[in-house]
């Protein structure tokens, strides 16, 4: 029950709306412990020799009146807190996904995205319940309880004790069950979890279950993890179950009581019919707040095992943090320098990059190349801060970059990435992602670092579109857009399934180049396009390399054989650099990779004529 402390700061900014629901609540039971005095009054002015048919009448008018506001009241509270809890939702949600959006590369590297899809529904759910309905409810059942007693003390107060002794089972079986409950339910969330996960990776690889013809297979998996789900709420539903039940069985008990023991009261005039049938009321009003007990006790046990859950990943920190107090740079030129890096990903004892150095001045174009597995990929994902090396230092423009903003830096950095990912919204929103709002292209070396976009609203249309269709053209998608149905209009599928492979990489290109950014990082970016388009996109990219500096990974010589500097990866160390030219006569790693790149081509153009 403690995670539901961690709520508290998103319930204060309602206190008021709160504070006015509880009142509701208070306001309600009021009237409804007011109902039965007022039969009581009406059942014992029977035997008043001068009753009226007025007065009867009067009684019953009081008691409807008492029932119209109750009702009323009792819809305030509900229509209040049920609204209140539901925002309180929706900022633990937003929360969570800005938080989520802050952390590191390594963290989703090891968390099931179906776990987080059920953290973000379903736990935020269960903490809605917990703070809206569970509290109303638990604070009606106080106030009723507290109602209900004194009432029933000032009827009959050894009747309220014979009463209330089958009661003292409430407390043990209220605790244990509680236990019961928030380990069942926790257990679901998890199967939950693996369950969402499954159908999650399915959906999305939905061609490779086909192409290797595993829809069985994957349905077995799916019905072995969809019955343990079943089996373990099956085992919640048991405990509920019984949990319910037996609260109705002590409740039962002291109606029971009440009815032998009363009954014994009014033949003796102890009290009289008109008490002993509002004390009757007072106690079935009493059933209810029993009842509702244990509900209560079901939703916080459920709220604080989600809290505990959502708890883990809102105190998850980001190995890549912004500094306290970013360092300025009043003017950006893009030189890159590496201090003797190192690098290994969290959790793993293998060095990925080891003394790492080297200078890539302002305006040059950097080729990395090496084997498969060299860290090719890893080097340039620590420029824009994805990760953060283990060992040594990188410097943007004589800056350390642990010493910036990551948010701020990456504004200024176009990366491709090998993996290429396109949203589902139409191809014009894909490729105008992250530029910035209103503003007009920038000229490497005249923009702070510091300066924020735009403000929301001042688009600039024309522009965006210009920049967009440019981009478009260079990286050779232009023409291709045009025949879509909608052209920049068309709707892609999700990840961008309707577009083929070449296609996503130049969409991909063309999102990076859009945003003109000082830094232009192109990891294996032509791999998935022919070598006649590749041949065309890498001509019209000198112009837009020209006074921007960009690193380019390929396995292609055609692509790196133009850039100022060639580094040679292999198992994490630079083992040459150079130009094309000089690391060809030196008949090293380089040409290794260029005589094998060469043989293999000559094999498939071989193959093909076969």
């Amino acid at each position: 029950m403690n995670q539901l402390k961690t709520v508290l700061p998103y319930v204060r900014p309602y206190r008021k709306e709160m504070a006015l629901g509880l009142l509701m609540v208070l306001v309600s039971n009021v009237f409804t412990i007011f109902g039965p005095y007022l039969m009581k009054l009406a059942i014992d002015g029977l035997g008043d020799p001068g009753i009226t048919s007025k007065r009867i009448g009067f009684y019953a008018g009081l008691i409807v009146l008492a029932a119209i506001f109750g009702g009323a009241a009792k819809f305030g509270m509900r229509q209040i807190m049920n609204s209140t809890s539901r925002r309180i939702e929706c900022d633990l949600r937003d929360d969570l996904f800005r938080h989520l959006l802050g952390l590191d590369a390594s963290f989703f590297g090891t968390t099931r995205t179906g776990d987080l899809m059920s953290r973000a529904t379903n736990d935020t759910l269960a903490v809605r319940m917990a703070t809206g309905p569970a509290v109303m409810y638990a604070v009606n059942t106080v106030v009723s309880f507290v109602f209900s007693i004194t009432l029933m003390l000032w009827i009959s107060p050894r009747l309220t004790m014979v009463a209330l002794i089958p009661m003292l089972a409430l407390p043990p079986i209220v605790i244990g069950f509680g236990r019961i409950i928030h380990h069942r339910f926790e257990e679901i969330q998890e199967q939950l979890a693996a369950l969402s996960t499954m159908v999650q990776e399915n959906l999305t690889g939905l061609r490779i279950v086909r192409a290797y013809v595993q829809e069985e297979e994957q349905e077995e998996q799916f019905d072995r993890l969809n019955a343990d789900y079943m089996s373990r709420n099956m085992g919640l539903v048991k405990a509920s179950g019984l949990f319910f039940p037996l609260l109705m069985l002590v409740a039962g008990v002291a109606m029971v009581v009440v009815l032998w023991y009363g009954g014994f009261q009014v033949m003796e005039g102890r009290i009289t019919i008109g008490d002993f049938v509002a004390f009757n009321f007072y106690l079935a009003l009493l059933i209810w707040p029993m009842i509702a007990l244990g509900w209560v006790v079901n939703l916080f046990q459920r709220g604080a095992a989600s809290m505990g859950r959502l708890n883990q990943i809102l105190q998850t920190e980001s190995r890549v943090k912004p500094p306290r107090n970013p360092s300025p740079l009043p003017l950006l030129r893009g030189e890159i320098e590496f201090r003797k890096v190192g690098f290994r990903y969290p959790g793993s004892e293998r060095d990925v990059l080891q003394e790492v150095s080297f200078l890539a001045r302002a305006g040059e174009t950097v080729a990395i190349v090496g084997p498969t597995g060299s860290g090719k990929s890893s080097l340039v994902s620590l420029i824009p801060r994805i990760y953060d090396p283990t060992e040594g230092e990188i410097l943007l423009d004589g800056t350390p970059l642990t010493s910036l903003d990551p948010r701020a830096l990456r504004q200024f950095i176009g990366m491709v990435p090998q993996d290429s990912f396109l949203f589902s919204e139409t191809v014009r929103d894909n490729i105008a992602l992250g530029l910035d709002l209103g503003e007009a292209p920038a000229t490497p070396g005249t923009r702070d670092l510091g300066e924020e976009p735009a403000p929301p609203g001042t688009r600039d249309r024309g522009e965006e579109d210009r920049r967009v269709e440019e981009a478009a053209r260079v990286a050779q998608i232009h023409e291709p857009i045009l025949s879509f149905p909608e052209g920049y209009s068309t709707r892609l599928g999700e990840r961008g399934i309707n577009l083929s492979g070449g296609q996503k990489q130049r969409a991909t290109l063309a999102r990076a180049l859009a945003r003109d950014p000082f830094v232009l990082i192109l990891d294996d970016a032509l791999s998935a396009v022919d070598t006649q388009t590749e041949a065309k996109i890498l001509e019209d990219l000198k112009t837009v390399l020209a006074g921007r500096t960009s690193f380019i990974i390929s396995h292609r010589v055609s692509a790196v054989m133009n850039a100022d500097q060639i580094l040679v990866l292999d198992e994490g160390r630079i083992v040459e650099r150079g130009s094309h030219a000089g690391l060809l006569a030196r008949g090293g790693t380089y040409a290794t990779l260029l005589r094998r790149q060469v043989l293999e081509e000559a094999l498939e153009e071989e193959e093909a004529a076969v």
